[in-house]
């Protein structure tokens, strides 16, 4: 028996003035996923989560909570808490006293509280910080707080939006790794809004990568970026090259791709047909190159420039066609060739998926 989504978007369109910002959005979100809503600026991430958190009202369409529709409910009558990018701590209470606040709202015993703010601060790791102010705690350390203050409450769902945007890399990682730490242990639904692919991919359990209010892909991580379903999605996930060719000929679980008069192999996809133009997607860590044929998917170009950054090499080469792709490689044992150099840029067909040009239209 399939299990019952938590929460359903069905239809969702919502129009500012003349510009559409969500163009028909279906969604079904499960009790304790980790989802995440990836996408450019504009694709309306932020306008989905605000029409779930109610702050925002659709122009059509409705949002169930466990099969009950709340298109209408108050933000305070909803299951569901977000935390923001900026944090929005009380800068006048303490630790303590900020994640608190919700519970005392709800005219919580002292004792009950004193539990669950113990808990919360035991969760985010922020034990003995109870009495220090916001001012007092780093980008990182805050943003726990405003977490613990959103969780505490115990919602449904925890909509989170770009609460890492503002840290530097290196604590932006650290905290990704605790985020999802923290979502386990919680047993919390998450939803995430991101425009970075890579904490989309370390942390979300299914990713709904969105362009021009509408949904492109809903999938894993695995998914999505060994199986993009056309140039927009392969190039947003990962470092990816779309390489232009047209289908020569359909031969059972294989195709011929023609690429500049040459021919190589790849997987067929049922939507593919004869005389298509489509993109041969090869992300960068999976295109080779060396000065002799290996006898399969070898196209002709030359190493345009190469970058030396210790365990791996980045290099650029130029096919025959004219277009420049990427090859990203360890340096352990590869075969040494000098900028100008004629080679054979190939790639095993298995790492290789075929997807429909959309690009005139990417952002």
């Amino acid at each position: 028996m399939q299990e019952k989504p938590l929460l359903s978007l069905r239809g969702l369109r919502k129009s500012f003035d003349t510009q559409e910002a969500l163009n028909g959005l279906d969604l079904d979100v499960y009790k304790g996923e980790f989802l995440t809503l990836l996408g450019p600026s504009g694709c309306g991430k932020t306008t989905t989560l605000r029409i779930i958190a109610g702050l925002e009202t659709p122009t059509e369409g409705k949002v169930y909570l466990e099969g009950e529709d709340i298109t209408d409910f108050a933000p305070e009558k909803r299951e569901v808490n977000t935390v923001f990018q900026n944090y929005a701590l009380f800068p006048h209470m303490n630790v303590e006293k900020n994640i608190a606040y919700g519970l005392r709202m709800r005219k919580l015993d002292r004792k009950t509280i004193k539990q669950k703010v113990n808990e919360m601060l035991h969760l985010v790791q922020l034990e003995g910080y109870e009495k220090r102010m916001p001012s007092q705690l780093s980008g990182g350390q805050r943003q726990r707080v405003a977490i613990a203050r959103s969780a505490v409450l115990e919602p449904k769902i925890l909509l989170l939006d770009e609460p890492l945007g503002a840290l530097d890399l290196q604590l932006r990682r650290q905290m990704q790794l605790e985020l999802k730490r923290m979502q386990k242990q919680l047993g919390i639904t998450f939803i995430y809004i991101t425009h970075d692919q890579e904490e989309a991919l370390n942390m979300s359990d299914r990713i709904a990568l969105m362009r021009d209010g509408c949904f492109v892909q809903l999938a894993s991580p695995y998914e999505l970026y060994e199986n993009p379903v056309s140039a927009f999605a392969a190039s947003f996930i990962g470092e990816t090259n779309l390489i232009e060719g047209t289908v020569s000929e359909i031969n059972g679980d294989e195709i011929l791709l023609d690429i500049g008069g040459k021919t190589v192999r790849a997987k067929n996809k049922d939507w593919v047909q004869q005389g298509q133009k489509l993109c041969l997607c090869v992300r960068a860590e999976r295109l080779r190159y060396r000065r002799q044929d290996p006898g399969h998917n070898c196209l002709h170009g030359k190493l345009v420039a190469t970058h030396y950054t210790g365990s791996d090499r980045t290099s650029i080469l130029e096919l025959s066609t004219g277009q420049t792709v990427i090859s990203r490689h360890t340096t352990e044992q590869e075969e040494k060739v000098s900028q100008g150099e004629t080679v054979c840029v190939w790639w095993d067909i298995d790492k290789a998926t075929v997807v429909i040009d959309d690009r005139d239209n990417a952002l």
